[in-house]
């Protein structure tokens, strides 16, 4: 279905102002979002009737409401339940704005990376240069961030320079765990941990006893410990032993927050309640590399 420019900016505006405000719209809100006369709007209300895109609703709490036709003329899928995608101008979240799509029109080019990204919400504020951030998206946690470089009104689409993105795979971190543990005696002596972690080319270990995790030693705690001058301390009596746990189901981007809130390096993975596994940033940023 071809629209004018017009029709597709009355339509855009209302299906925003409905989803904002859950209501019938009246006409005169739509002129002032579009900076359109409000009998101009009234004129066009009746074309978009006839076309099945526009119902009105009687009364005096009525207005317009825009139909199912409407969103696949705009090539929007309409959703009953919907994820909220924010997205973020200069740093500050546009209210009243989701990410309805995103998608790549250059990956080919060695230097660049252009995206078009479809916004259900008003995108007047946007201008060229506005540093952008999208999502996290529900499903894969993805973010994108770029720069606005053009701006389609009558698509209600955002075209940008894309200078980052960011994701995490959706397994839970049973998936990354480390149940085959390489470990330690908690009477172990400082000098024979420190030879293991250099061995095995890691940063730390579990401390186990009877099949049990008891805490975990890292470099950190190793030269913290001769720092203070215990050269002869036993691993017990340096390791870490408030772990941080999450369960075996949790998914890795949310293992990661978890990371950031506490600022530690390991966590201990429960399964059915019982601690059996580490997960370490190291095991984190291994998911990340691209081969």
């Amino acid at each position: 279905m071809e629209l004018t420019p017009i029709q597709k900016d009355i339509l855009i505006a209302l299906i925003n102002l409905q989803r904002e405000k859950d209501r019938a719209i009246k006409g005169e809100e739509i002129a002032e979002l579009i900076s359109r006369n409000p009998g101009t709007v009234r004129n066009q209300m009746q074309s978009l009737k006839v076309l099945g895109l526009v119902e009105g609703v009687p009364g005096p709490k009525g207005g317009y409401k825009a139909t199912g036709e409407a969103y696949e003329a705009l090539s929007i899928t309409a959703m009953d339940h919907e994820a909220t995608v924010p997205i973020y101008r200069n740093d500050r979240l546009v209210e009243g704005a989701t990410v309805a799509e995103i998608s790549f029109t250059t990956v080919r080019h060695p230097d660049l990376c252009h995206g078009m990204i479809k916004i259900l919400g008003n995108i007047k504020g946007f201008e060229q240069g506005d540093l952008v951030q999208m999502g996290p998206t529900p499903v894969n946690k993805l973010i994108v961030r770029g720069e606005i470089v053009g701006r389609d009104d009558t698509q209600n689409t955002l075209v940008f320079s894309i200078n980052e993105m960011i994701s995490l795979p959706k397994k839970p971190v049973k998936n990354y765990a480390r149940t085959n543990l390489i470990s330690i005696s908690g009477n172990a002596s400082i000098q024979e941990t420190a030879r293991l972690l250099v061995e095995n080319n890691i940063h730390g270990v579990p401390v186990m006893e009877d099949g049990e995790i008891l805490g975990v030693v890292t470099f950190t705690d190793i030269g913290s410990a001769v720092a203070s001058g215990k050269m002869t301390a036993r691993v017990k009596d340096i390791m870490t032993r408030d772990l941080i746990t999450i369960d075996s189901e949790t998914s890795l981007y949310d293992a990661v927050k978890v990371f950031d809130r506490h600022d530690v390096g390991f966590l201990l993975i429960l399964y059915d309640g019982v601690p059996k596994g580490i997960l370490s940033k190291k095991d984190v940023f291994h998911e990340l590399i691209v081969y």
